[in-house]
């Protein structure tokens, strides 16, 4: 018997009622694809025999096939290899169920062209040839929304006023509001428990019906992500048995602040020291060139940080949402902040990705860019020191079709992430915006009808 199915065994003698695993491949667009599997199947996607449609990695937002990829290749299968360290109970369903995230695989065995799992173990292998290991941490903002939406779609506040009305603020860090939300908190606590995702603390955010939620660093990239993906289904599954909804979407409310995920990153060398840590504030020469890199591939990769429509309603003036690549020492008007803390806790905080991007893809295009910055030895320009949004002109794509044709010309991209990664994605999202295309708003009947 392998480890694989070894560590299977041990798992399922100690969950001796689970019924059923979701089996769950990450797509391209950050949703969940797989199968429901009986118990006594389980071991033969372990054993990586489980077979889905290569498609399966790559829908569309809605879940649909990517006409214009899929005519031309025929969709064939490829093969799902389940992580067994990512086995773990389902707390919130009804019925005891059990799950693992799997990569996807290419029928003749090589790491699947488009899995975003594999594109990120591309890109730590070349860290490690260096003799270097990422040390990530992420922070997730999310809205708790009334189980119904209001009687034009929209959605309705956890937080409201004496009336029902929206509260113009949403009482940031304040504890009251949490006790408020304490059923579900400690609901989320103990899920996280029970997965061993690792909470460091649990926020209340600026807007009205707005959290956040921080996991402690590790110094596992992949790790970290896998982490990430399953505290937000988490966060959905055990706000939907509350009877509330969980958004994790860029800007859900124009006039409130949006969801963003900041990720904190250092990397050890060999003997496990941190390569900024100078033993001051300002960090090595190391810690420089890698945010001169993050700066130079911002706009290539922006697609990736704001992948979706919504996405780009979340960057304006002075919501903590950066609008150009910039860096300075803790300054949160900067899109790379450099926290205040300890020499030996010093680290590159990049501020850029919304909640509703892909983890995997964002932490991949951060590290990339570190490692383009490390690779060439970039330098930065000076960091900012006051209001950036008042110092550096706006220089990231503003609008999504923007964000395309910048990343499907971007030659950073084909080098870090593969030119079929690159022409997939940008067929996907051309798909999206041929689809939001079809449809007129609310707003512009009001205006032109």
């Amino acid at each position: 018997m392998d480890n694989s199915q070894q560590y299977l065994q041990d798992f399922l003698q100690g969950n001796p009622d689970i019924e059923v695993f979701e089996v769950m491949l990450p797509d391209l667009g950050g949703g969940m694809r797989g199968k429901w599997i009986n118990r006594d199947k389980i071991h033969k996607v372990v054993a990586g025999e489980l077979k889905l449609p290569a498609s399966s990695v790559a829908f569309d937002a809605w879940g649909r096939d990517i006409e214009a990829w899929i005519a031309a290749g025929g969709d064939g299968d490829g093969f799902c290899e389940a992580d067994v360290g990512t086995l773990a109970r389902v707390p919130w369903m009804a019925r005891p169920t059990g799950q693992v995230l799997m990569s996807m695989r290419e029928a003749d065995g090589s790491p699947g062209a488009l899995d975003a799992r594999f594109i990120l173990r591309n890109i730590l292998q070349r860290f490690a040839q260096r003799g270097l290991t990422p040390v990530l941490a992420t922070e997730m903002e999310f809205y708790l929304l009334g189980p119904e939406s209001d009687s034009l779609g929209r959605p309705r506040h956890t937080q409201s006023d004496r009336v029902g009305g929206q509260l113009h603020a949403g009482q940031t860090y304040g504890l009251d509001t949490m006790a408020d939300m304490a059923p579900l908190m400690h609901a989320i606590r103990d899920a996280c428990t029970v997965q061993q995702l690792p909470v460091d603390t649990l926020i209340k955010e600026g807007a009205p019906s707005q959290y956040e939620i921080n996991l402690l660093h590790c110094a596992d990239a992949l790790r970290a992500c896998d982490q990430a993906v399953m505290l937000q289904r988490l966060i959905r599954g055990v706000a939907r048995s509350h009877d509330l909804r969980a958004t994790f979407m860029a800007k859900p409310f124009g006039d409130l602040a949006g969801n963003g995920m900041h990720v904190h990153c250092s990397v050890l060398d060999t003997a496990g020291n941190n390569v900024f840590d100078d033993g001051t504030v300002a960090g090595t020469p190391l810690l420089r060139q890698a945010i001169a890199g993050c700066l130079a591939s911002m706009e290539d990769c922006m697609l990736l940080f704001a992948p979706h429509l919504n996405s780009y309603r979340r960057f304006r003036r002075g919501t903590h949402a950066p609008e150009a690549p910039c860096w300075g020492y803790e300054n949160r008007t900067v899109s790379v902040r450099v926290p205040a803390d300890q020499p030996a806790a010093t680290r590159i905080e990049h501020r850029l990705a919304g909640a509703d991007a892909h983890p995997h893809l964002v932490v991949a295009a951060i590290l990339a860019g570190m490692l383009h910055g490390l690779e060439h030895a970039l330098q930065p320009p000076p960091p900012v020191t006051g209001n950036a949004y008042d110092q550096v002109p706006r220089t990231l794509p503003r609008h999504w079709p923007e964000a395309v044709e910048r990343f499907r010309s971007s030659g950073f991209i084909a080098e870090y992430f593969g030119a079929e990664f690159q022409r997939v994605f940008t067929l996907m999202k051309e798909q999206e915006m041929q689809e939001f295309d079809r449809h007129v708003t609310p707003l512009e009947y009001d205006t032109s009808l």
